[in-house]
């Protein structure tokens, strides 16, 4: 990878990268790291090798997150793998914990693998924009009604919090997310709901377990964490790249993160690479107007990471204090430009409109076989309802990819428009 010559950044520049960085951390501790706790309960992990899993994966996301986005000057926001921790959640209760890391490493090494032979980005280039806005579209359309769906439970928090976005969407709307994040916090505080309790300040010191290999581990833990974060992370999450406009190749990222899983893997890391959901709200408009300056929110979600790592389950910790709703509207409005404007995309082109659309609900509805989530499913039904609605396979997209920042994309792959 080559690292092009960065545009001068300003102090203006920084502040809603930074903060589009943090509530994408935000959101993601508060809303799906239950899970790794929950998996290293029923594996019987005690205290310190549960904090040497937190200090593993969000030192490892941290770390490789800055180094992706700083190469490329894009930004490559890295996450551990939620469907494979949920997975893990049921599979841990059987398996042995040092199979398990030796599941981890054979995982990791086959991303290493797939990302050195190149395949996995001719993949990507597979499949049209118009179906990749409608899956993108679909992914994120819950979290969308995730955001007004709160006025269900806490009607006052959530009502304050979508009247102050459009009010200060049409006040300053650069400054939209920003306001809600404030605005919040100081609620919940006046209140008192956010429960520090159980928050101590300690620092992480990692445990290094011998990994053991079986053939039972491989079928039963290595092969499906393997399927379950190619097909629900690293796919969507390319995917969310693209629509944004960004074209840096896929190799490196699996090939970096597939490095940094299986660094810190017998510390407890059970998968990380790029990221999906949590991407969205650092690749749009909302994290910056000029997408030149958007991977300063990858450098600054890494930074933040890395300090949730320094001090384990500590800030992990403070983040699940968060109440439910304040996490799933915060979440949804951030969300809510890439949702418009991946829906914009999706029907954008008349030729592959109702493939998109078709790719939209099949992604919305969230569809489960086999253990493999509804991205995969509604992009496989997506393509077949491409090829008998056109009577061909997608072709290439002849765009090379590269790891410059291309230029501001069209309606059709802008996401965030």
């Amino acid at each position: 990878m080559t690292t092009p010559s960065p545009s001068p950044i300003r102090l203006n520049d920084l502040t809603h990268p930074v903060v589009a960085g943090l509530i994408s951390v935000i959101v993601n501790y508060g809303g799906t790291f239950i899970l790794v706790f929950q998996a290293a309960k029923v594996a019987g992990l005690d205290p310190e090798m549960t904090a040497s899993w937190v200090w593993s994966v969000s030192i490892g996301v941290g770390v490789t997150g800055i180094i992706l986005s700083w190469l490329t000057r894009e930004p490559i926001i890295t996450a551990w793998s939620t469907p494979a921790a949920a997975f893990l959640v049921t599979t841990l209760a059987t398996a042995p914990y040092a199979e398990a890391v030796g599941a981890y490493l054979i995982s990791a090494a086959a991303f290493v693998l797939l990302g050195l032979s190149g395949y996995f980005d001719k993949l990507i280039r597979l499949i049209p924009p118009g179906v990749a806005a409608g899956l993108l579209a679909g992914i994120l359309l819950q979290f969308g009604i995730g955001a007004f769906g709160g006025m269900n439970v806490d009607p006052l928090l959530a009502g304050l919090l979508i009247m102050a976005y459009v009010t200060l969407k049409r006040l300053s709307a650069r400054y939209a997310v920003v306001g809600i994040l404030v605005l919040g916090l100081g609620f919940l505080l006046v209140q008192g709901r956010i429960d520090l309790s159980g928050v101590a300040l300690k620092f992480a010191a990692p445990v290094f377990t011998t990994p053991a290999f079986s053939l039972n581990a491989l079928l039963s833990i290595a092969l499906p964490l393997f399927l379950i974060t190619l097909t629900g992370q690293y796919m969507p999450g390319m995917l969310v790249l693209r629509n944004d406009g960004f074209r840096t190749s896929a190799n490196p990222i699996v090939t970096v993160t597939g490095i940094g899983s299986l660094l810190m893997a017998p510390f407890g890391s059970h998968a990380f690479n790029i990221a999906a959901i949590t991407a969205a709200i650092c690749t749009g408009r909302e994290s910056h107007e000029d997408p030149s300056k958007r991977w300063i929110a990858g450098i600054a979600a890494g930074v933040f990471y890395i300090l949730v790592g320094i001090f384990g389950v500590t800030l992990a910790a403070l983040f699940m204090a968060f109440p439910a709703t304040f996490i799933t509207t915060l979440a949804g409005l951030a969300l809510l430009g890439t949702i418009g404007g991946s829906l914009a995309g999706a029907m954008a082109d008349v030729r592959t409109r109702e493939a998109s659309l078709i790719t939209f609900l099949a992604a919305a509805a969230n569809i489960t076989l086999f253990g493999i989530g509804g991205a995969f499913w509604g992009l496989m039904i997506g393509l077949v309802a491409y090829a008998a609605l056109n009577g061909r396979l997608p072709q290439p997209d002849q765009t090379p990819a590269q790891c410059t920042q291309s230029p501001v994309p069209t309606v059709s792959k802008q996401s965030a428009s």
